[in-house]
C-alpha cells in the first residue's frame, strides 16, 4: 500500500512538475525586445495556440498585452473569451502571418498584419505596441 501511495505521488509531482515547465516557456516581455519582434511572438503563439499547453498561444499574447488594453479586457479568462468568439477567433491555429511597419517613434510602433486563416481565408489587422514605461518592454497596445 505505501509503495502504491509512494508511486502515486510520484506521478503526480511529475506531472505538476512538468505543466510548471511548459508553463515557464513562454516568453516574458522584457526591453530587448523590439516592437516587430513582441508582434511575431504574439502571432506564433496564437499561430500553434494549444502548442505547449491548453490555449499557451492566448497566454503568451496576455503576457505582451500593455496594462491598459488588460484593463478593458478584464481578467485572462475574458481575455480568451475575447480571443475565441467571432472578432478574433481567425487568429487562433491560423495558417501564416505577415507583418509590416507602418510607422514609429520611441515609444510606440505600428504595423499591418495579414492573416491566413485556416479556413484559407486572409484577414487584415492594424497592431500598435507601446512602452509600458519610458524604459520598459514593449506591449501591445490594441
Amino acid at each position: 500500500m505505501l509503495k502504491k501511495l509512494h508511486l502515486t505521488f510520484s506521478v503526480v509531482l511529475i506531472f505538476l512538475c512538468n505543466i510548471s515547465l511548459l508553463k515557464a516557456d513562454l516568453i516574458i516581455p522584457n526591453s530587448s525586445i523590439l516592437p516587430a519582434e513582441v508582434i511575431k511572438i504574439q502571432l506564433i503563439g496564437l499561430m500553434n495556440n494549444d502548442k505547449e499547453f491548453e490555449d499557451s498561444g492566448i497566454e503568451q499574447t496576455w503576457n505582451f498585452a500593455h496594462p491598459n488594453n488588460k484593463k478593458n479586457t478584464g481578467p485572462l479568462p475574458n481575455f480568451k473569451m475575447m480571443i475565441k468568439g467571432n472578432s478574433y477567433q481567425m487568429l487562433l491555429n491560423h495558417l501564416s502571418h505577415t507583418i509590416t511597419e507602418l510607422g514609429s517613434s520611441e515609444n510606440w510602433a505600428q504595423f499591418e498584419v495579414i492573416i491566413l486563416d485556416k479556413e484559407k481565408i486572409y484577414h487584415k489587422f492594424n497592431w500598435q505596441v507601446e512602452k509600458f514605461t519610458m524604459e520598459g518592454p514593449w506591449k501591445d497596445a490594441g
